[in-house]
């Protein structure tokens, strides 16, 4: 059985989604961000933290795509081959290191980082989450999800984003971003995982 470590409504969310799709058994154990059991875990104190048998996963985005590889046959994986991989990992970079970081970077400056460094970023990180969006809309084009016709750990990564930022109520100004983000995030998995750990806490960006 999985074990998915992490804070309620943090990423872990995430990795509960991905787990609910694949339909595997797996056990949620909830630990605060940067707590004593969290360093047990991860040296750093973050989470998620996927505990696969002996092998401790970090990142959301590696534990996604871990999963999706180990479960193959359930068809949330890259497409075939070399271009394939790199099709992936590409939209995964792009939903962390682009996509999310504006939401990220408001986050940090209403919550984490110690008082006396925090800056209003508000203004700055809509105008950055304004752009994203732009490029999210390019990047899928006509297709129903990121890889095309079928869903896949990108969609998990991407929808979680969207939601976040809906919850902060950053403006997602494209109807097919916003047609994308409503057809994910109905699915009955993300239901479950919500149900299990995974609701954000919305009022982490209205404040």
């Amino acid at each position: 059985m999985y074990q998915a470590v992490g804070a309620r409504g943090s990423r872990v969310s995430r990795v509960l989604w991905m787990l609910e799709e694949l339909g595997v058994p797996y056990e949620f154990i909830e630990v605060g961000r940067r707590s004593p059991e969290a360093y047990a875990f991860n040296p750093s104190g973050k989470v998620p933290i996927l505990i696969d048998g002996d092998l401790k996963i970090t990142d959301s985005a590696a534990i996604c795509v871990y999963l999706a590889d180990k479960h193959a046959e359930k068809g949330f994986g890259a497409n075939p081959g070399l271009a394939g991989r790199a099709e992936i990992d590409s939209w995964m970079h792009f939903a962390q290191s682009e996509f999310e970081a504006p939401l990220w970077n408001k986050l940090r400056h209403r919550f984490i980082l110690p008082p006396e460094l925090r800056v209003d970023v508000g203004p700055a990180a809509a105008y950055d989450f304004a752009n994203e969006v732009k490029a999210l809309d390019g990047r899928l084009g006509d297709a129903d999800y990121a890889l095309g016709d079928r869903f896949s750990a990108v969609d998990v990564l991407l929808g979680d984003i969207g939601a976040w930022a809906r919850g902060g109520r950053f403006r997602i100004e494209s109807d097919r971003v916003n047609a994308y983000l409503d057809r994910v995030l109905s699915r009955p998995a993300r239901a479950r995982a919500q149900a299990n750990g995974g609701a954000l806490d919305r009022e982490a960006f209205r404040k």
